[in-house]
């Protein structure tokens, strides 16, 4: 994975539907990122152009008229792992929200190059 920040578009599988949109930035094994309601910390790491990593999500602003995707005040776990060029990626997770898991796919496009 090119160090960058990324935009990432969410989506649910398993026919639930649900969809979500932020930044990423992908930077020597380590991911920051958000969105108006969630922030990500995590670590990642690359084996050929692949990539695999753990995503911890919290809250950060609670709102009454959106439910985000993993939406708990409870910090949820996420392990992903997905595929990528120089300018983008496609990602699989899965959450364990509760005691359910959420199975979702995202796409990635590099916005900006870090250093």
């Amino acid at each position: 994975m090119k160090n960058g920040l990324y935009s990432i578009h969410v989506s649910l599988q398993d026919g639930r539907s649900g969809k979500g949109s932020g930044v990423v930035m992908f930077r020597d094994g380590k991911i920051l990122g958000g969105d108006a309601y969630l922030y990500y910390i995590g670590s990642y790491t690359t084996k050929g152009d692949t990539f695999k990593g753990e995503v911890l999500i919290q809250r950060h602003t609670s709102s009454p008229d959106v439910n985000p995707l993993f939406g708990g005040p409870a910090p949820v776990g996420v392990g992903v792992s997905g595929t990528f060029t120089g300018t983008s990626g496609v990602m699989d997770g899965t959450a364990l929200v509760g005691k359910a898991s959420q199975i979702f796919k995202a796409t990635l496009r590099r916005l900006a190059e870090t250093d």
